[in-house]
């Protein structure tokens, strides 16, 4: 084979072995891509350093007291909005309840094709936040914090992983996945941070221990 046909035909082997590697890029998840970015390790020991530490309060406390899912954009409430947000190929139907596509889980590295397989995690639980600090809201705060879309705070995951995480901290529970855990307690600290909300020793303790690997 003449040399100018070799060098081309190893030039279009190079060529599509970095164009298969491209499309195997796109098409693997990426842990945080769907959460908003949390900010910086450095920033969130900063942040945390900052944080009041106190005893947690449950008193009072109800689920009803943080009202959702609203209306976030069209037909789509929360729920549907995250879905769409975190999922890939998401097919909506009029009322934007999703009827296909597939959710990646960072939590666990599972993925699912039924939207049912999934809920929306507060990664901050609701219950988490009225023992820090929500007890103190107005209905209309806590309703916005039970529905920010913004703040690295509202996550698809695998149903059963975030019925199972409940209403821990970091002290007591934590993704499966390690890959992810510098992503949730950046984002952990970052959404206390915003809404002013205290931790607790052990809570503060497993944080600092988390991000100093970060």
């Amino acid at each position: 084979m003449p040399k100018f046909y070799a060098r081309r035909r190893v030039s279009i082997l190079a060529a599509l072995t970095g164009l298969i590697a491209s499309v195997a890029l796109l098409n693997s998840p990426t842990a945080s891509a769907a959460l908003p970015t949390p900010v910086s390790a450095s920033t969130a020991r900063s942040y945390l350093s900052q944080l009041t530490v106190a005893t947690e309060n449950r008193t009072g406390y109800s689920r009803d007291l943080f009202p959702t899912w609203i209306t976030i954009s069209g037909t789509c409430n929360t729920r549907e909005w995250i879905l769409k947000r975190d999922g890939t190929n998401v097919v909506t139907d009029s009322a934007c309840a999703a009827t296909s596509g597939s959710w990646y889980s960072p939590y666990d590295g599972a993925t699912w094709t039924a939207a049912s397989d999934v809920d929306i995690d507060h990664l901050v639980p609701l219950a988490e936040a009225w023992d820090s600090g929500a007890s103190k809201w107005t209905t209309s705060q806590r309703q916005a914090f039970a529905n920010d879309v913004t703040r690295p705070q509202l996550l698809a995951v695998t149903d059963n992983v975030n019925q199972a995480k409940g209403d821990q901290d970091p002290a007591t529970w934590m993704p499966s996945r390690t890959a992810y855990r510098c992503t949730y307690v950046r984002a952990w600290v970052q959404v206390k941070y915003y809404y002013g909300l205290s931790v607790d020793s052990a809570e503060k303790t497993a944080l600092t221990n988390y991000l100093a690997s970060c």
